[in-house]
């Protein structure tokens, strides 16, 4: 019989039996080993309010803690929220790592408004002049 994945799909090897967590999604049951596991780091205090926050701050340049948790995704869950995709049978094989995810601030923006390729747009209001 031929098979999809060399380890089954599960992280079990030589266990015969793992725990079941919930999935942080749906709650559906999952063997430890076959969930997908990633860390959610955001900051405790919302975008909107972090500028607030560090003016009625009483410290200088103090930093706000990060808020760390945990999230466990069955299979069919971490698919449709794309915290994993589909892969092709030949790169299924492929061990590496994915490339990291970039933010957007760090990228150069190539059709930035008023940069190569693109002209600055009139104001509303103000006619052109076509010949």
């Amino acid at each position: 019989m031929t098979f999809k994945r060399r380890n089954g799909g599960r992280n079990k090897h030589g266990r015969g039996h793992t725990k079941f967590i919930r999935c942080s999604n749906c709650g559906k049951c999952c063997p430890k080993d076959k969930a997908i596991k990633r860390f959610l780091v955001r900051n405790i205090v919302e975008q909107a309010a972090v500028r607030d926050v560090q003016e009625a701050c009483v410290y200088e340049a103090y930093t706000l803690p990060k808020l760390y948790a945990k999230m466990q995704y069955c299979v069919s869950c971490a698919i449709h929220s794309h915290v994993v995709r589909v892969r092709s049978r030949e790169k299924r094989r492929s061990r590496e790592p994915p490339q990291r995810f970039r933010r957007r601030e760090d990228q150069p923006r190539p059709n930035a408004p008023g940069g190569p390729g693109q002209a600055l747009r009139p104001a509303a209001g103000v006619a052109t002049v076509r010949p």
